[in-house]
């Protein structure tokens, strides 16, 4: 049967969805217009209050993901990414908290996109769940952090 495209009744994306992608707009738009130092500067604020805003567990968790990238690649710019925490490097970004909360899912993912390079092999992920930080965890993120910085 064919679909009834363009009809009100169609969602394609949630609500979610389409917030975050107006959200990455306004980002673009905003750090097209900065200097590198303004850039760090706006993208430190940004995190910040985006991860203030999180709900908890999100909230630690991202405050303490924020703290790893920091310590493990510090040349990364603080910014959002679709209104994540997001960390860059020449202007790309590299990896991401997207924080359970974001979507309504069971748990937050650290992810990473192409340019972080944390190849292994002919498969490897580019997304760990994150329910909890143990020491493993955290040592685990700051080893991916220091591959990506590479």
């Amino acid at each position: 049967m064919p679909s009834k495209q363009g009809t009100a009744t169609e969602k394609v994306w949630t609500e979610e969805e389409r917030a975050a992608m107006q959200q990455s707009a306004r980002e673009r738009k905003a750090q097209a217009r900065l200097s590198p130092a303004e850039e760090r500067e706006a993208g430190e604020a940004e995190v910040q209050a985006k991860i203030a805003d999180m709900p908890e567990p999100d909230r630690a968790i991202a405050k303490r993901i924020h703290a790893l990238v920091a310590e493990n690649a510090p040349d990364f710019v603080p910014r959002t990414y679709y209104g994540m925490p997001a960390y860059a490097k020449d202007g790309k970004t590299i990896c991401f908290f997207q924080p359970a909360s974001k979507f309504k899912v069971r748990y937050g993912t650290f992810g990473f996109q192409p340019d972080a390079r944390v190849d292994d092999g002919e498969m490897w992920p580019v997304a760990f769940a994150v329910t909890k930080l143990t020491k493993g965890v955290e040592a685990r993120i700051a080893e991916l952090v220091k591959k990506a910085a590479r």
